[in-house]
């Protein structure tokens, strides 16, 4: 008998109350996942009970090997589902079932879109596969016992998904959990043997626990999966449908992986491997510090959840498992860190992870192609971070190009070489903060009369990443915004103007430089212009306008760099100023003419009511 004195009625978490209902209510598309969450679950808990007890070994309490039951009582709409792993005490039943991690529940919610079928696919990958169970149960009691603790110390938890759950103190035999549902009327089919069963060999065939089926009022129980981890079998006995669901058990992601990796290592390193990657970005990908990593097992016996020492931080999107007969049973985060056959392993992992991306670049272009939608950005970190594969790095990358049609970012490093024009040694670049912003500048209008294509980076990371990319098989890289670019490779000056008619504008060039100083660093007439008035160009070591944003982002100093404005003598606004006495208009087209170049490369003014109040001036004389 429970003394009630000792129970106690808690609330929901806000959020969970919000996802509550939407379990409740609104996610019927595909509610078998239930089973598939619950069981990773338990296989999870067993997992880290095996761990804890090889420091602990008292933890076991001599208990028999890890199992799943699954024992359903059809004529009560029960299922209930028990493992013997590490289990839960008070406190963590608390906190684990009575409140998701806020930031996970927050990107849970944000992502939803209104479609069921879409939304129950992100079950899972929030740490909220537990709440699954409320799609088919209308009351769930969870009775669990943590290792260590006596049978006494067990904890029962009871809700109905309506915003409360009750705690109190209970019994159980040995370490481990229960958890009960009691199916709603429409959902009494999940407590058939037949379709358990099924649903166990289709989800979690590849647990390497048994999970075993019991009917109410039988004494038998048989496993029903083949409980032999995945990655130890031979890859000739997998079958593709094996591979996506062990997948979809350790990513918790409901979709099919663009590709996977399986290999075996012998010899100096003996470790096996089996990389994953996802179809859709994390909603935490962007943060460096979030957990990543491949599960580690060191002979067959899990280790940790996020062993991240085994591929660089820009391969962080990579989801697997890495079996390693080498490293110690009581290896820690901190062993990791130091050991010799980890930078083995590493380089060996980072190098097939390479190759399965290639592979998929070459034999898929158009699956390479979300994939690069999904995870290009992080994969331009490689640049600076993985010195020993930069090439390989490079030849994954893809770009938006002039001669795309489209603003896709499709051309890679190695198409540009082979269609480069005759005689074209580098790789022009331009960057800018949109595919609309690069387009419409005007320092293409010389690379188009000439037919030289331009690579066009407009992500955020893209100057930054090309620092640390200054060739590529030979061929530099070059922007075309740096003032010390040579135009004369690209023939230039055959079109343009010669020394002579430089000479003939330089009364207007002194003019521009001695109105403009301050905002411009130098004034001079243009080779590149062909239809714009003028263009804004950067010194040798200046920052771009995407470095300068990064900059202020982190809060780090940003250089007070002046632009250097190039003028076309051919436009007529231009030769409007040549031929202006008027002090005060010639001051108001020079400064328009530095503001407008500004906003064509996507600068902000930094006095944009000046700006307006020059151009009110124009506009008025225009009209009067």
């Amino acid at each position: 008998m429970v003394d009630t004195a000792q129970r106690e009625t808690l609330g929901f978490q806000a959020e969970v109350k919000q996802l509550l209902h939407l379990m409740i209510h609104s996610l019927y598309s595909n509610r078998e996942i239930f089973l598939r969450e619950l069981i990773s679950n338990a296989s999870d808990a067993c997992d880290k009970l095996r761990f804890e007890a090889l420091s602990d070994p008292a933890l076991r309490e001599n208990a028999e090997d890890f199992a799943i039951d699954v024992e359903i009582d059809e004529s009560a709409g029960v299922i209930r589902i028990s493992d013997n792993g590490v289990g839960m005490s008070r406190d963590e039943v608390i906190s684990n079932l009575g409140t998701i991690a806020r930031s996970g529940t927050a990107h849970f919610l944000t992502q939803l879109s209104g479609d069921a079928r879409k939304d129950a696919k992100l079950i899972g990958q929030f740490g909220v596969g537990f709440y699954s169970a409320f799609i088919v149960a209308d009351r769930l009691e969870v009775t669990t016992r943590r290792a260590g603790l006596a049978d006494d110390e067990a904890v029962r938890w009871v809700s109905d998904g309506q915003g409360e759950f009750t705690v109190e103190p209970a019994t159980r035999e040995g370490h481990g959990t229960t958890v009960e549902l009691h199916l709603k009327e429409d959902a009494k089919e999940f407590a058939q043997a037949f379709r358990v069963e099924s649903l166990v060999r289709r989800y979690s065939d590849h647990i390497a626990f048994p999970v075993r089926l019991a009917e109410a009022g039988k004494d038998e129980r048989r496993a029903v999966n083949t409980a032999q981890a995945l990655w130890t079998r031979p890859r000739n006995e997998i079958s593709d449908e094996e591979y996506t669901e062990f997948f979809k058990h350790i990513a918790h992601d409901a979709e099919v992986p663009l590709a996977w990796s399986h290999h075996r290592v012998e010899g100096t390193r003996e470790y096996t491997a089996l990389m994953y990657v996802p179809r859709r970005a994390p909603w935490d990908l962007w943060n460096r510090e979030a957990p990543r990593g491949l599960k580690l097992y060191v002979q067959r016996v899990f280790i940790m959840d996020d062993a991240e020492q085994f591929l660089p931080l820009y391969l962080r999107f990579i989801r697997g498992v890495m079996d390693s007969a080498e490293l110690p049973l009581n290896v820690s985060r901190e062993l990791l860190q130091k050991d010799a056959h980890v930078d083995a392993i590493r380089k060996g992992l980072t190098r097939k992870v390479l190759d399965m991306l290639e592979k998929l670049a070459a034999d898929e272009p158009e699956k390479y192609q979300q994939f690069w939608r999904e995870f290009g950005e992080v994969m331009k970190e490689g640049l600076a971070e993985d010195f020993a594969n930069r090439e390989r790095v490079a030849a994954l990358l893809r770009f938006d190009s002039t001669a795309n049609d489209s603003a896709e970012a499709s051309v890679s490093l190695d198409a540009y070489l082979e269609r480069r024009k005759e005689g074209q040694k580098p790789i022009y670049y331009l960057l800018a903060d949109s595919p609309e912003a690069a387009r419409a500048s005007p320092q293409l209008e010389m690379f188009r009369r000439q037919g030289v294509e331009v690579l066009l980076l407009t992500e955020r990371i893209d100057e930054w990443a090309l620092q640390h990319l200054s060739s590529f098989r030979e061929s530099e890289l070059l922007d075309i915004a740096r003032a010390d670019l040579d135009l004369e490779a690209l023939g230039g000056a055959e079109d343009g103007l010669d020394e002579t008619r430089e000479q003939a504008y330089a009364e207007l060039v002194s003019r521009l430089k001695k109105t403009l100083e301050g905002r411009a660093a130098d004034v001079r007439v243009s080779r590149r212009l062909t239809d714009s008035p003028s263009c804004l160009l950067l010194g040798a070591d200046d920052p771009g306008i995407q470095m300068r944003r990064i900059l202020e982002a982190t809060g780090q100093p940003v250089p007070d760099t002046l632009p250097i404005l190039e003028i076309n003598p051919s436009h007529a606004l231009v030769r409007r100023l040549e031929g202006l006495d008027d002090e005060t208009r010639f001051t108001d087209l020079a400064h328009l003419l530095l503001d407008q170049a500004r906003l064509a490369e996507g600068r902000q003014l930094k006095d944009p009511g000046a700006f307006v109040q020059r151009l009110n001036r124009l506009l008025l004389e225009t009209v009067g």
